[in-house]
């Protein structure tokens, strides 16, 4: 029997004891990592390259591979980048940060900031699905396992109702990160677009806990962990549709945000730790060079630039390139030339960036 999207909220109650208990230590581990953030002085070191980081494994779960190299060497603002796929992931940080800021401002997610986003993502303006023909298929036997609603109208209902049940609290008194397992599954299942659909929904995710209050920056790490139970997260989207197995999909949600705040603690604890080491080294060794500014360019870009440092510390191109050689001497960062340009690589954050699933 084909699966009708329900309206939300759902018509039972979803909180189980098994969802309950969950959620307690999911939550709890979510404190435990926005209270982490909170000791980075500035929030745009984890931004960049925890966004990064989550728009790369996003990416991957639909086979856009890039490697950190391609990654780093990007640069969103002048649009250049070393391969398509690093040119998807800056656009899906940009989509990110964008939602971010956006609901952070208005404290709101609504369509038309769905919309935007995916635009971004895609670099066009197609909007909601208006012709029929959109079908899920296995990748590997090439079989329909799903097909989402065929027609603009219904589209527009169901993402109506969707942005209601996002923004209307008195709809449910449920947990927020319960809420947000529903919502992204509804996502799934609408399938609004008909490209960016998983992208845009796990930007949603993030979205979504940022606009309740239980994030406050954009760095829960989610795609790492449905990356690496792929299989999982695609047979428990269509158990929902078959079997109504709504609690076998929570459950999977919420382990996925408890292991992914706990291992994000790891992360910052790192940068935190590398910052310390190496504004030690650098006040120390050259005490004339050492600010704020160049150390916090350090770390938003695991690669920087000539140019990333003058427009983030206010100095000249002779100084800026003149600060970074003298790094390079000291080993706080090593200098690469690749192609025609110079890149002076954080070994010690790449490092801590590229073995996420060791810590």
């Amino acid at each position: 029997m084909a699966y009708k999207i329900p309206q939300l909220p759902l018509d039972f109650d979803i909180e189980t004891k098994a969802i309950m208990k969950k959620t307690a230590a999911a939550r709890s581990a979510l404190a435990e990592m926005k209270g982490a953030a909170l000791s980075i002085p500035n929030e745009s070191i984890l931004i960049s390259t925890l966004s990064l980081q989550e728009a790369k494994d996003s990416s991957a779960i639909e086979n856009i591979i890039t490697t950190h190299d391609e990654l780093y060497q990007g640069d969103y603002l002048k649009r250049e980048f070393k391969s398509i796929a690093s040119k998807e992931v800056h656009n899906y940080a940009e989509a990110l940060r964008w939602g971010f800021e956006t609901v952070r401002q208005k404290g709101i997610l609504i369509n038309s900031h769905i919309l935007q986003m995916q635009a971004t993502l895609e670099e066009n303006d197609a909007g909601f699905r208006k012709v029929p023909g959109t079908e899920l298929k296995n990748e590997q036997t090439g079989a329909i396992v799903y097909t989402p609603p065929q027609t603009h109208d219904e589209v527009l209902a169901h993402m109506n109702n969707l942005e209601q049940f996002m923004n209307d609290n008195a709809l449910s008194n449920w947990d927020p990160l319960v809420k947000m397992a529903i919502i992204h599954h509804q996502f799934e299942s609408i399938h609004p677009f008909y490209d960016g659909n998983g992208r845009t929904g796990r930007i949603i995710n993030i979205l979504y806990l940022v606009k309740g209050g239980l994030l406050n920056l954009p760095i829960l790490y989610l795609s790492r962990y449905i990356n690496q139970n792929k299989a999982d997260y695609y047979r428990l989207l269509q158990k929902v549709r078959t079997e109504n197995a709504w609690e076998e999909w929570v459950l999977y949600i919420l382990e996925g945000v408890e292991q992914t705040s706990l291992q994000t603690i790891k992360v910052i604890e790192g940068i935190k730790k590398l910052m310390q080491s190496h504004k030690d080294r650098i006040r120390t060794e050259l005490p004339k060079i050492y600010s704020q500014d160049l150390l916090n360019n350090l770390f938003r870009h695991p690669y920087t630039k000539i140019d990333f440092v003058m427009e983030e510390t206010g100095v000249s191109r002779k100084t800026a390139a003149k600060y970074l050689d003298e790094l390079d001497k000291l080993g706080i960062v090593s200098k690469q030339k690749i192609w025609k340009d110079n890149y002076y690589i954080n070994i010690d954050l790449y490092n801590l960036l590229q073995n996420v699933s060791k810590l």
